[in-house]
């Protein structure tokens, strides 16, 4: 749209905001391109290997991303494109919600404020449930580590998530996703690095790990929950363990206790 010189101010106006939203769209995905591409392919290998999209907010403008978000990958709006299995969690506690709804393997996509407790615990405990976490947002970024994949747009301006380029976001989700999955070989899963009974380097890992039963007698076992699903360990180094409690598990043993909002 270009209106004449003499034209309405309000048009000028208006060809002036669609000139500077367009403009800011371009930059934005221009140097997000590569970051989008490999999230995506990376969300691909997910799905082709039983992985769900489990996306959360909390406030009503984000709830309503989140569904908006989980419909577009179970209900293709393209013909031929398959269904892949998504679902929105956008109800009270969500962190227990959260808890008993990600199982290993999932994407986990937060619509959210980088300062909201919740999110931030959703995100630092999905390590340990084994899930690939995807933080999307705007205004001031989460810390650094908060989220495997940040997709931000670093703009104060509350109105941003109501914007066109928030919504194009998570679109472009869904649209590379697909585009993934029209290149097979791209979704072979990898060999296995570890050949023999014990893997140095395997064993060698510090693991993030959720408590599940604090010991309940002298031996000091803990039932944890880890990407690999749930183990004991010994937690005699740290003395008193709760449920939900976040530790870092090596050997066999939980060897330290973690701050959720570290």
């Amino acid at each position: 749209m270009n209106h004449a010189v003499g034209a309405d101010p309000s048009l000028r106006r208006l060809d002036a905001a669609l000139a500077e939203r367009t403009d800011a769209n371009r930059a934005f995905f221009e140097r997000e391109a590569e970051r989008l591409a490999r999230l995506c392919h990376r969300m691909a290998e997910r799905f082709a290997r039983g992985g769900r999209l489990v996306a959360f907010g909390l406030s009503p403008a984000a709830r309503s991303d989140v569904r908006h978000v989980a419909v577009e990958f179970v209900h293709p709006v393209i013909v031929g494109k398959r269904a892949l299995p998504a679902v929105a969690l956008t109800g009270p506690d969500l962190v227990a919600t959260a808890r008993i709804s990600i199982r290993p393997g999932d994407l986990v996509v937060a619509v959210a404020a980088a300062a909201d407790p919740d999110v931030r615990s959703i995100m630092r405990r999905a390590p340990a449930w084994g899930a690939t976490t995807i933080w999307i947002g705007s205004g001031p970024r989460p810390d650094a580590g908060a989220a495997d994949h940040v997709l931000w747009l670093d703009d104060p301006d509350p109105l941003v998530p109501a914007t066109g380029r928030f919504v194009l976001l998570y679109h472009l989700l869904w649209e590379l996703t697909h585009v993934c999955f029209e290149h097979p070989g791209l979704l072979k899963t990898p060999a296995a690095e570890c050949t023999e009974d014990v893997c140095v380097t395997c064993s060698d890992e510090g693991r993030l790990a959720e408590v599940v039963l604090e010991p309940a007698d002298a031996t000091g076992q803990a039932l944890v929950r880890t990407a690999n699903g749930e183990e004991w360990v010994d937690a005699t180094l740290l003395g008193e363990v709760r449920p939900n409690d976040l530790v870092l598990v090596h050997a066999g043993a939980a060897i330290t206790r973690l701050e959720v909002n570290s």
